[in-house]
């Protein structure tokens, strides 16, 4: 009997990759998201009505990937009090669920967590300090998962993301710098790269691999996932520049707005041994999907 996943979030730019690999993978499947739809295997809810949910866990899936939250450091800070209420209460709602169903539970919490202080991004070592509310709120999010799993036996993983690209993500200025940058060199506008500031870049098709492979983890751990070849973000937007054919005044640089973290090197060892993951996709071949990408869809 293939295994039962329901993806909570799964309109968002890693749910839906996500879906297809799961289902690529023979996992039986239902989405659910706050986003409206209508389609075979799809539910619409909102994580803060739990009764909205009840439906989905009556489905008795056997693992719940919680991809659903308030994101980005602007939105958070300016809607304050929904992404309070959603990225806990909310989450809160899910995890009750999860217990009632005995579900395994993947947690995608956010790099944010650690905030600027964390020289060393271990999750075995460090002592995170979010400097922005999205990295807080998620903090905490996986502050309850645990309580949960010390205290009432649930059974769960939570996975910290740095930098997660798909050349089929969803195009704004909201989005991470390897579409923004991608998308404004092709369009013929100027890109700002903050200086100083180092980023690894991973794959979408590593990234649910990855996720996929939290599903099976048999106790609780906090994993970060992501690439360890990373690069000077100033490098990053040479590559891209050159790849698209950019002028060189396009590339502009300027210093690191509040709230952000300067550079992100994360631990990754947990990543290889508790999930077994080594991404796949290098920076260079990422920077070409991305790019050869942007020409197809901006036209």
């Amino acid at each position: 009997m293939s295994r039962k996943a329901l993806i909570i979030g799964s309109e968002g730019n890693i749910g839906q990759p996500l879906v297809k690999h799961l289902r690529g993978k023979g996992y039986e499947t239902l989405e659910l998201d706050i986003r409206s739809g209508w389609r075979d295997s799809f539910m619409m809810a909102d994580i803060n009505n739990p009764l909205d949910l009840l439906p989905a866990f009556d489905w008795n899936p056997d693992v719940v990937f919680i991809l659903s939250a308030i994101v980005s450091r602007v939105t958070c800070e300016q809607a304050a009090g929904l992404a309070v209420s959603t990225n806990l209460a909310g989450i809160n709602n899910i995890l009750q669920l999860c217990k009632k169903v005995d579900a395994m539970t993947v947690y995608f919490s956010t790099s944010e967590v650690y905030g600027p202080e964390c020289e060393t991004m271990d999750e075995a070592i460090s002592d995170p300090k979010p400097n922005n509310r999205y990295g807080l709120t998620k903090l905490l999010g996986e502050k309850l998962v645990e309580y949960e799993v010390q205290q009432y036996g649930l059974r769960a993983v939570s996975l910290r993301p740095f930098m997660i690209y798909d050349e089929e993500e969803t195009l704004g200025d909201h989005r991470s710098a390897m579409i923004r940058f991608a998308s404004d060199l092709y369009r013929g506008k100027p890109i700002n790269v903050h200086k100083g500031s180092y980023r690894g870049w991973m794959h979408i098709s590593d990234a649910v691999r990855a996720i996929e492979s939290a599903g099976n983890v048999k106790e609780y751990s906090v994993i970060n996932i992501g690439n360890p070849d990373g690069c000077p973000v100033a490098e990053l937007a040479e590559m891209i520049r050159e790849e698209l054919g950019a002028s060189k005044d396009l590339v502009r640089t300027n210093e690191i707005p509040p709230r952000m973290t300067l550079i992100k090197q994360p631990s990754l060892k947990r990543q290889e041994e508790i999930l077994g993951i080594k991404p796949e996709v290098s920076l260079a071949e990422g920077v070409k999907r991305v790019c050869d990408r942007i020409r197809e869809r901006i036209t």
